[in-house]
């Protein structure tokens, strides 16, 4: 079988300082892989990094396009580039407001991305629309509502809504969770897990909370200064974690 996604020994440095340094690993067909780490261990730099929003100073990352097989997206075109953004891959912010158009309607934000791959028609756009509003849990009748008139937890529920409509196959997601109150984490984590297994989607999250890594991901990785200290199967990893690092990490969350 061939990897979904094969990161080869990618680096990116900001001046003496390495964001992140010398990563490989593979990610399978309807994998979820958790990154976690404390801040500034190089957790989302790499995310942002295998996602192309961010230059490589080093390495490669290989994608198993739907046509063309393994591509290197690194060299990929600028114009390749932005539609493996719009089609097989999507990118969940932290912040719902940085993955979603605030002065467009809800399903407009949804459509948007349908339009994006081709779709012309309104009446069947407006109806995928409606659906996927209530695949998230929003009330479809909001359809014509603003962003800015839904909570923190409706906004990151739409945000994944406009990213899966177009049925992609990989997801990143950058603490999915991040700045919700823990009843709405816990809505929001059951979701995401539910729409993971049932579209077979592969994933990679990053996180600092051990609990949603848990919950999502199948194996983990753990990043300090840059570097991959630690990977397994999540549960092995935070069961029995071999690393010191990785074992201050489980042991100050087990102190909480």
């Amino acid at each position: 079988m061939t990897p979904l996604l094969s990161v080869q020994r990618l680096t990116k440095r900001y001046g003496p300082r390495a964001g992140c340094l010398d990563v490989t690993f593979d990610l399978w067909p309807g994998e979820v892989m958790g990154i976690v780490g404390e801040s500034g261990s190089g957790k989302s730099t790499l995310l942002n990094a295998i996602a192309g929003h961010l230059t490589l100073d080093e390495g490669r990352v290989v994608f198993d396009t739907r046509g063309h097989g393994p591509r290197d997206t690194v060299t990929m075109t600028e114009p390749e580039r932005r539609m493996l953004a719009r089609t097989d891959w999507a990118f969940v912010h932290q912040h719902a407001r940085d993955g979603l158009r605030m002065g467009v309607s809800a399903g407009g934000n949804v459509g948007e991305r349908l339009m994006a791959v081709g779709a012309r028609n309104y009446g069947t756009i407006r109806a995928t629309a409606a659906d996927w509003l209530g695949r998230v849990e929003i009330d479809p009748t909001r359809i014509d509502d603003r962003p800015a008139t839904f909570s923190g937890g409706m906004q990151q529920r739409l945000q994944i809504a406009r990213n899966l409509v177009t049925q992609p196959r990989l997801v990143f997601m950058d603490e999915p969770t991040g700045g919700l109150d823990v009843s709405v984490q816990a809505r929001l984590l059951d979701l995401l897990r539910g729409l993971v297994r049932r579209m077979g989607l592969s994933a990679i999250i990053v996180t600092h909370d051990l609990a949603v890594v848990r919950l999502l991901a199948d194996r983990l990785m753990v990043m300090k200064d840059g570097r991959v200290v630690e990977q397994g199967l999540t549960d092995q990893v935070l069961d029995d974690p071999q690393h010191a690092y990785t074992q201050l990490l489980v042991s100050s969350v087990l102190q909480v």
